[in-house]
C-alpha cells in the first residue's frame, strides 16, 4: 500500500513537471547576448503549459561562472533562493558585481499553482568592457583621401582594408573578438566573414558615443598562422555631403578603428591581439566608394584574393598608422544589428533602350540588389534605383521586351515618339543611389555592396552583358535583426492591404535608428514620426531594444540648457524648440514601459525629460500657455492634390493650441513618471502645472457657445478630447463638433496631419464612435490609407497624395501618416491591448464594428503569444482566445443574455479558467487566465 501512494505521488510530481516548462531564457530580450554592458541585467523567461491559469507562484535563479558549475547547481555569482514572486519579465541580476569580460551561464526554475517546474535550459550572457582602461591597443585608420577619392559635396571615399596576421603556439579555449569599426566594418579572420550582420555597427552621434560589437571567434582560429582583416566603409561617420551645409550636417572624420582579440588558450595563459602600428592597411581595394546616399562603387579587377588570410603577400600595402581616438566613449550596443532578413525575387524585366533595362521588385523595400553575371574584364554594371517610374519616349522602330515572373514574354514593335516608362528620380532629390560592378572576367561572378542602402521597388539596368535574367537578381531586404511580433488579418481587404504596407514601411525604416525615408537624400531619425509611431510598430516588430537606443540617441543630443532636436542623432543640427517632434522622447519611454515592462529606460532618462520640460516652460511660456511650434499639424490633406502644404486656414491648426495642449499631455506623462519613482514632491508640481494650464487653454481655445476649439479643425478638437482638456459636461458637444467635421464637411475622410493622427483612430473609437474609425481606415478615396494601396502602393506614402505632389517631397516609403493606426487595428479590431506593463494583464474588449466579420490577430509578448480570431456572423460569434501563461485578461463578448453564451461546449458557469463578472451593456465581462478559449454565441 506504501508503495502504491508513493508510485502515485511520484507520477503527480512527473505530471506537474510534464505541465509546466520553463522556456526562452532572455537576458535583455535577447538570447545569449555576448559582450553586454549592463550591470544589472534584466532575465526573462517564459512559460509553457497546456493548463489554464497557470500563474508563477516563485522563482530560483542560479547564475554560475561555468558551465560546469551550473550543472552542479552551484550559483556562485548569484543564487537567488526561492524569490516568492510572479514576476518573470525583467528581474533584475543582484548577484556579485559584473567585471569585464565575465561569462555568466544561467538557468531558473519556479513554483507555481500546478507545482514546481524542472529547471531551464541553460543560458547564457558575457560582459564587454566596462572601463576605458579595459581596451588595449590604439586606434588606427587613414586620415587622409587616397587616389581616385573626392571630398567635394559628393563625396567619393574608397573603403580602407586592413589586415594583422599573428600565430597560436598554444591550444585556444577561447576568444572574442571587440570591435569599434568606424563608419561600418567588416570582420574576417582567417577569410571568412564573423557573423551574419551588416553596417555594423549602429549609427550614433559619433561625438557623444560609438558602439562596440562582441563576438565569439574561437571556431575561426587554427593552430600556427592566423590573419585577421578589416573592411572600413563610411557611414554616417564620413559623412555623405562633405563640405555642404557645415552649419547643418555633422562629420566626424576619416574611418577608423580599435580591435582587441581576446585569446585564452588552455592551459589558462592569456593573451590580446589589438590594433597598433604593426597592421597593414591599403585603400586600392575593389570598394572605390561606398556613401550612402549615392550609392556603392566595386570593381572587381582590384580584388585581392586571400588578403584576410594568413600568408598574403600585403607588398603595397602601408604600415597602418596611428590617428586620434573617437570623441566618443565606447559603449556596448544593447541593440540588434542590421541584418539581410528577407530575400525576394524581382517580378519583371522589361527592356528599355539598348543596354538598359527596368527591373521590377513587385515590393518596395530597402536594401540592395545581388547580382549574378557573366562578361569581360572590364566590363561595367550599373544599377540605378528608384521607388517608381514615369513616361518617356522611345525612338521608332525600338522594341520593348518583357521578362516576367510568369510564364509568358511578349514582344512588340512601338511607333515614333510612343511612350514607355522609365525610372523615376526626381523624388530622391540629389540622391544618386547607383550602385557600380565592374567586372573581373573570370565567370560567373556574384556581387552585392558592403556599406550602402537603398529604398527601392524598380532598379534600372545599364551595361549588363547580354540579356539580363531574373535569375541574375535577388532583392535583400535589410533591416534590424527584430522578430516579427505581430500577425494580422480581416474580412476587409482594404485592412489587410494597409497593413502589408504598413509591415514593408515600418521595416524599411528600421536602420540602427528609426528613419524618415530609405531613398532621397535624407533618411534621418526624426522624432515627431515616431510619437506614437513607435508605439503602432511594436505590435508589428520586437522594437524594445531599438527604441531603448534611441532614447539614448536623443539624450546625448540635448543640449546644456536643456534643448532637444527634431532630429537624433542630430546628425541634422535641428533644435527648432517645438514641443510636438521632442515629445517623443517621453512618449517612447512610456511606450517601452507599457509594451515590454521596462522601467528603467523612465528612471533614466527622468532627468533629462524633466530638464527639457523646464527649459520649454521657462523659454516659452506665457500666461500658461506654451507660445512656440515649429511644424503645426504636419502634411494635413491639401485641398488640391497638386499641392505639399494646405493653403486653406481652415484645414490648419494654431500652433499654440498644439503645443499646449501635448505640454499638458507630457506633463501628466511626468506625473506618472515621477509617481513610478515615488517623487511624490515632483508629481505634485507636474499636476498643479497642468491644471493652470488646462484653466489657460480653455479659456483661450474653447468657444463657449459653440463648444469647438479654435478654428474647429478636427485636430483641434481631437488633442483636447484624448488629453484630458475638455471639461466633462462639454465632452459630447466637442466630439460632435469634430464627427461633424469630418462627416459633413470632409466626407467621411481624413482630414488631419502628422500630429492629428497620432490619436484620431483611438479618440473616435473611445468616444463611441468605432464606426466612423472603420470608414476612415477602408476608405479607397484621396486622402485615405486605402488611396494608397488603390494606387498601387506598397508600403505607406509621405504624402497623401504622394502620387501627385511635388516631387520635391514624396517618399513613397514613409511611416509618419500611420499615425495610431497599428494600435488601433490591435487594440480596438482585435482587442490585444496591454492593462498592465508587458501585458502582464490584458484588456479584451474589441470594437465590433458593422461590415466588419473576421479579425484574426497574434502578438508575441514578452510573456508569450496573444491570439484573438473572432467571427461575427449574424447573431452568431466565436471568439479564440490564447493567453500565455503567467497572464490574465478582461474580456467583453457581445450577448445580450448570458444563457447563450457558451465556452468549449460548457456553459460559463461550469467552464475552467475564467470567472463570470457582470454583463455591462450588451457585452458580458469576464476574467480568464492563461490558456486556450473558445467562446460562442449562438
Amino acid at each position: 500500500m506504501i508503495r502504491i501512494v508513493l508510485l502515485w505521488i511520484l507520477l503527480l510530481h512527473q505530471a506537474a513537471f510534464a505541465q509546466v516548462q520553463v522556456t526562452a531564457p532572455r537576458c535583455e530580450m535577447r538570447e545569449n547576448p555576448l559582450g553586454i554592458d549592463m550591470l544589472k541585467p534584466s532575465l526573462s523567461w517564459k512559460i509553457d503549459s497546456r493548463s489554464r491559469s497557470v500563474v508563477q507562484t516563485s522563482y530560483q535563479v542560479l547564475v554560475a561562472s561555468s558551465q560546469e558549475k551550473l550543472a552542479a547547481n552551484t550559483g556562485d555569482l548569484w543564487d537567488s533562493g526561492n524569490i516568492r514572486s510572479d514576476a518573470s519579465v525583467n528581474v533584475l541580476y543582484q548577484g556579485v558585481p559584473l567585471k569585464s569580460r565575465t561569462k555568466c551561464y544561467w538557468k531558473v526554475k519556479i513554483g507555481n499553482n500546478r507545482g514546481d517546474s524542472e529547471w531551464s535550459a541553460p543560458a547564457f550572457w558575457s560582459m564587454g568592457l566596462l572601463k576605458g582602461g579595459d581596451w588595449k591597443g590604439r586606434w588606427i585608420g587613414m586620415d587622409y583621401p587616397a587616389k581616385g577619392d573626392s571630398e567635394t559635396q559628393f563625396s567619393r571615399l574608397s573603403a580602407r582594408y586592413f589586415r594583422k596576421e599573428f600565430k597560436t603556439s598554444k591550444i585556444v579555449k577561447s576568444a572574442t573578438a571587440y570591435i569599434i569599426g568606424l563608419g561600418l566594418y567588416e570582420l574576417y579572420v582567417n577569410g571568412k566573414k564573423v557573423g551574419d550582420q551588416v553596417l555594423a555597427p549602429g549609427p550614433t552621434d559619433y561625438n557623444q558615443s560609438v558602439k562596440y560589437n562582441t563576438f565569439d571567434v574561437t571556431g575561426y582560429l587554427k593552430p600556427g598562422g592566423n590573419a585577421i582583416g578589416t573592411v572600413l566603409g563610411n557611414g554616417r561617420f564620413y559623412t555623405m555631403r562633405q563640405a555642404y551645409k557645415p552649419y547643418k550636417i555633422k562629420t566626424f572624420g576619416y574611418p577608423k578603428m580599435l580591435m582587441n582579440l581576446d585569446i585564452e588558450y588552455s592551459d589558462g595563459t592569456k593573451e590580446v591581439i589589438s590594433t597598433d602600428d604593426s597592421w597593414k592597411m591599403t585603400a586600392n581595394g575593389p570598394i572605390r566608394t561606398n556613401n550612402e546616399y549615392d550609392g556603392e562603387e566595386y570593381d572587381a579587377t582590384k580584388e585581392m584574393p586571400g588578403w584576410a588570410d594568413a600568408g598574403f603577400n600585403a607588398q603595397g600595402w602601408q604600415k597602418a598608422t596611428f590617428v586620434q581616438e573617437a570623441v566618443g566613449m565606447p559603449v556596448a550596443q544593447m541593440n540588434e544589428n542590421m541584418k539581410v532578413m528577407e530575400t525576394i525575387k524581382p517580378v519583371s524585366i522589361r527592356w528599355l533602350k539598348p543596354g538598359v533595362y527596368i527591373m521590377d521588385m513587385g515590393q518596395n523595400m530597402a536594401g540592395w540588389v545581388r547580382m549574378s553575371v557573366i562578361g569581360k574584364r572590364g566590363q561595367a554594371v550599373k544599377l540605378r534605383f528608384g521607388e517608381t517610374l514615369q513616361l518617356g519616349n522611345l525612338a521608332s522602330g525600338s522594341a520593348v521586351v518583357l521578362a516576367t515572373s510568369g510564364k509568358s514574354k511578349s514582344q512588340s514593335a512601338v511607333t515614333s515618339n510612343q511612350v514607355v516608362t522609365e525610372l523615376f528620380v526626381r523624388n530622391l532629390r540629389d540622391a544618386k543611389s547607383t550602385d557600380i560592378y565592374i567586372l573581373k572576367g573570370t565567370g560567373r561572378e556574384s556581387w552585392e555592396p558592403s556599406f550602402v542602402y537603398h529604398g527601392f521597388r524598380y532598379v534600372e539596368i545599364t551595361g549588363y552583358p547580354g540579356k539580363p535574367q531574373l535569375s541574375d537578381f535577388e532583392g535583400r531586404v535589410v533591416y534590424d535583426e527584430m522578430q516579427t511580433s505581430g500577425e494580422f488579418s480581416s474580412s476587409n481587404e482594404t485592412l489587410n492591404s494597409i497593413y502589408k504596407n504598413a509591415y514593408w514601411a515600418i521595416r524599411s525604416n528600421y536602420k540602427g535608428m528609426p528613419v524618415d525615408c530609405p531613398q532621397r537624400n535624407e533618411r534621418q531619425p526624426w522624432l515627431g514620426d515616431r510619437t506614437t509611431g513607435a508605439y503602432g510598430e511594436s505590435f508589428l516588430f520586437d522594437n524594445g531594444r531599438l527604441y531603448t537606443k534611441w532614447l539614448d540617441d536623443i539624450q546625448q543630443s540635448q543640449r546644456q540648457d536643456g534643448s532637444i532636436p527634431d532630429v537624433a542623432p542630430a546628425f541634422w543640427r535641428y533644435y527648432s524648440d517645438n514641443v510636438t517632434w521632442p515629445a517623443t522622447y517621453l512618449t517612447v519611454a512610456d511606450m517601452i514601459y507599457q509594451q515590454y515592462g521596462d522601467l528603467r529606460p523612465i528612471v533614466k532618462h527622468y532627468p533629462s525629460m524633466k530638464k527639457w520640460m523646464d527649459y520649454m516652460q521657462e523659454n516659452y511660456m506665457t500666461a500658461d500657455l506654451i507660445t512656440k511650434d515649429k511644424y503645426g499639424d504636419w502634411c494635413v490633406p491639401p485641398e488640391s492634390k497638386e499641392l505639399i502644404f494646405s493653403k486653406d486656414p481652415l484645414r490648419k491648426t494654431d500652433g499654440v493650441l498644439l503645443a499646449t495642449a501635448t505640454y499638458y499631455k507630457l506633463l501628466m506623462l511626468m506625473r506618472q513618471f515621477a509617481l513610478l519613482q515615488h517623487l511624490q514632491g515632483d508629481a505634485a508640481v507636474f499636476e498643479s502645472l497642468a491644471g493652470r494650464i488646462k484653466t489657460a487653454f480653455n479659456q483661450k481655445f474653447l468657444n463657449a457657445d459653440s463648444k469647438q476649439y479654435s478654428n474647429n479643425s478636427v485636430t483641434a478638437n481631437l488633442l483636447p478630447l484624448s488629453f484630458g482638456l475638455v471639461p466633462d459636461q462639454d465632452r459630447e458637444r466637442v466630439f460632435q463638433n469634430m464627427t461633424g467635421k469630418i462627416e459633413k464637411e470632409n466626407n467621411s475622410h481624413i482630414s488631419t496631419g502628422v500630429i492629428g493622427t497620432q490619436w484620431l483612430m483611438r479618440g473616435l473609437s473611445a468616444n463611441g464612435r468605432p464606426d466612423l474609425a472603420y470608414r476612415l481606415a477602408t476608405n479607397r478615396t484621396y486622402p485615405s490609407w486605402g488611396y494608397m494601396a488603390e494606387n498601387g502602393a506598397t508600403t505607406i506614402w509621405e504624402l497623401w497624395n504622394g502620387n501627385t505632389a511635388d516631387p520635391g517631397m514624396n517618399s513613397q516609403n514613409h511611416v509618419m501618416l500611420l499615425g495610431d493606426l497599428m494600435i488601433w487595428y490591435y487594440e480596438n479590431l482585435a482587442g490585444i491591448k496591454a492593462a498592465a506593463p508587458g501585458f502582464k494583464e490584458l484588456l479584451m474588449k474589441p470594437d465590433f464594428v458593422e461590415g466588419l466579420s473576421h479579425v484574426d490577430a497574434s502578438y508575441q509578448s514578452a510573456y508569450g503569444t496573444v491570439k484573438s480570431n473572432w467571427t461575427k456572423k449574424g447573431a452568431h460569434f466565436e471568439w479564440h482566445i490564447t493567453l500565455p501563461a503567467n497572464t490574465s485578461a478582461r474580456v467583453y463578448i457581445p450577448v445580450q443574455d448570458i444563457g447563450r453564451l457558451s465556452e468549449s461546449g460548457n456553459k460559463i458557469k461550469e467552464a475552467s479558467g475564467l470567472r463570470f463578472i457582470k454583463m455591462e451593456g450588451q457585452r458580458a465581462v469576464l476574467e480568464i487566465g492563461s490558456g486556450e478559449y473558445n467562446f460562442m454565441v449562438n
